[in-house]
């Protein structure tokens, strides 16, 4: 009796080595989901912020990463165009000025995806096509922050620079 109790849990201990090696296996090919959350407007920390993205694709590889940025509030100052700013409420910067736009590219061109919130941009009079520097209209999410409670629902890791 006594050995069978024992084969028992020897074999219940194998078998669980063996699921965790096929689980360690598979999350060492599984790509990295990640959200940046960006709602602030400060240029230097929005630029700092897509450093951070750049510094994470060059960690583990564009081709590991399925990576978003989600801009709500202040934050969508980020894409918001210079020449834009006398139209829109609410917003203390424009900051998608060509070093921005530049490193808008560079990330988009390594598979990020930059999503905008569409409260944002009714509440605060803003236009896709006129205010915006590459804004299409599969990047408008309905709310930033439901967004980001859905991300995180869909595993995706949440970064806040």
């Amino acid at each position: 009796m006594m050995n069978r109790i024992l084969t028992v849990v020897l074999a219940g201990l194998v078998g669980l080595l063996a699921l965790s090696g096929v689980a360690t296996a598979a999350g060492e090919g599984a790509k990295q989901k990640v959200v940046y959350h960006i709602n602030g407007d400060d240029p230097k920390q929005q630029a700092g912020a897509l450093r951070n993205v750049q510094n994470h694709i060059n960690a583990v590889g564009k081709e590991n990463l399925d990576l978003r940025i989600v801009m709500h509030g202040n934050g969508v100052s980020m894409v918001l165009l210079p020449e834009a700013l006398g139209n829109v409420k609410g917003f203390k910067h424009a900051n998608a000025d060509q070093q921005m736009q530049a490193r808008i590219d560079g990330l988009k061109n390594q598979g990020v995806s930059f999503k905008v919130c569409a409260n944002t941009l009714k509440g605060r009079n803003v236009s896709r096509d006129g205010d915006l520097y590459m804004v299409e209209e599969a990047d408008i999410v309905p709310s930033g922050v439901a967004e980001l409670a859905i991300l995180q629902g869909q595993g995706f890791s949440y970064i806040k620079p």
